[in-house]
């Protein structure tokens, strides 16, 4: 169960952000959206919105990296670059390191692990556990000064041999990883169960619901997910086969031939097949069907419904994080708030996965049961540094019999109102188009 993410330093994100997934103590409104995990509590979803150019990828991007950089780094070579990308528009910032902090439960343990990089090494990481009393540290690093405090679950000659073979551009929570140490494999586990989808370029992410096809539990969950979004289909088939020669064109040039079936050699191929009902002359469906393959008759929106489909399910079923960027993108408003539902219900989501989208779809903010500590708006301040916050955070002050008070954003607001009247920021600021228009005008009569 994820609790909070923070980072600075990358990209267009300069000062330290936060996105906080635990509930916010006075706020009553559809307590069915908190998990509970021991005598922890997180919320199951957060949505990110904000203007084009706001920062919104960069933050979940960032979150996507940290992840990449805990599985990949110990695997890299010594000489390999790591994915600095700094703030760049305020003196100093490209000199400082990047910094990510992600805190999160492992059965009844809270972990808090970070660390900071520049382009060619890890300057610090960190890793503290919390059970019962107070957070005590398991490990913290400087440079190549790596300090490692009794209680990290495992052997001391393994763990003293993670610490020598811990490169200055490595991770050394995954050199121990590596190494078998069990409290590390217990933590890169976890993150298994986290992952980030683009919902612009989702065409990779089909094979991902290909192979959790070929599992038999998940092909009822696939068809009752897809058909429940109301796509005109009657049934799905997956079909695949191994790779054959005889695939490939005849007019093909025979050296190609060969290359491609040295490589393919082995790889199985697949086709997404799409069942659809025939109607009679009184426009009732008859026992008749007509299968067509996806991908040449269904339509965009089908299509990432479909590759879509694989992750949420695998995310729902195994309790993990599930991150979209651009959600609503191909999706028609009602697919998108049911698939955001399928993680705010307890009976479609029993093992408290949790999701975190970002979108431009404000009729969330009016249909979806999203909690106030669950919309967070994502704005650049005055010096083009992108800023995170939270409509639970919004205080208003009104005059009442002659004395200002502090009221809090109501739940029962007209969220998407106000979202449009700019009263939460993170909208685009737009130039004069009166403007731009006379002088289009003009121009046109000058020629």
């Amino acid at each position: 169960m994820l609790l909070e993410f923070r980072v600075s330093n990358y990209r267009s994100i300069g000062d330290e952000q936060v996105i906080s997934l635990v509930p916010t103590s006075k706020q009553k409104d559809h307590p069915e959206n908190i998990l509970e995990f021991g005598k922890y509590r997180a919320l199951n979803t957060i949505s990110l919105y904000g203007s084009n150019s706001g920062g919104k990828s960069n933050f979940l991007k960032s979150m996507s990296l940290l992840d990449k950089l805990v599985h990949m780094s110990a695997r890299a070579s010594s000489t390999t670059k790591l994915p600095y990308d700094p703030f760049l528009l305020r003196e100093g910032y490209s000199d400082k390191p990047t910094c990510f902090e992600i805190s999160f439960i492992i059965n009844e343990f809270r972990y808090r692990y970070g660390f900071e990089f520049n382009e060619s090494e890890i300057e610090k990481e960190w890793l503290f556990r919390k059970n019962l009393g107070r957070e005590v540290r398991v490990f913290e690093r400087e440079n190549d000064i790596i300090d490692v405090s009794s209680g990290f679950k495992g052997t001391k000659k393994i763990i003293d041999a993670a610490i020598e073979a811990t490169r200055e551009n490595a991770l050394f929570l995954s050199t121990c990883d590596m190494l078998n140490i069990e409290e590390a494999k217990s933590i890169i586990n976890w993150f298994a169960h986290f992952s980030m989808i683009d919902g612009l370029n989702t065409e990779s992410e089909e094979f991902k619901t290909v192979e959790l096809w070929e599992k038999e539990e998940y092909q009822s969950k696939i068809r009752k997910y897809l058909t429940s979004l109301n796509l005109g289909i009657k049934d799905i088939d997956i079909t695949t086969k191994e790779f054959n020669i005889s695939d490939l064109p005849e007019d093909m040039p025979k050296d190609l031939k060969e290359q491609l079936s040295k490589s393919l050699k082995g790889k199985h191929s697949y086709t997404v097949l799409a069942k659809h009902s025939i109607y009679d002359s009184l426009q009732i469906p008859t026992s008749q069907t007509e299968t067509w393959k996806w991908d040449e008759r269904e339509s965009s929106g089908a299509k990432k419904a479909l590759q879509l489909s694989g992750p949420i399910l695998w995310t729902l079923a195994n309790g993990g994080v599930l991150i979209i960027d651009e959600i609503e993108a191909k999706l028609h408003p009602i697919m998108t708030l049911n698939t955001i539902d399928t993680f705010l219900n307890k009976e479609s989501n029993p093992n408290k996965a949790q999701l975190i989208f970002a979108t431009h779809d404000t009729n969330l903010l009016t249909y979806s049961k999203l909690r106030r500590d669950q919309i967070c708006f994502a704005e650049k301040n005055n010096w083009e540094s992108t800023e995170l916050y939270s409509l639970s955070d919004f205080v208003y002050f009104e005059e009442k019999n002659g004395e200002f008070k502090s009221e809090k954003e109501r739940p029962d607001t007209d969220k998407e109102k106000r979202y449009f009247e700019g009263r939460y920021g993170a909208i685009p600021a737009l130039g004069d188009f009166k403007n731009f228009i006379r002088n289009a005008e003009w121009q046109e009569e000058e020629q």
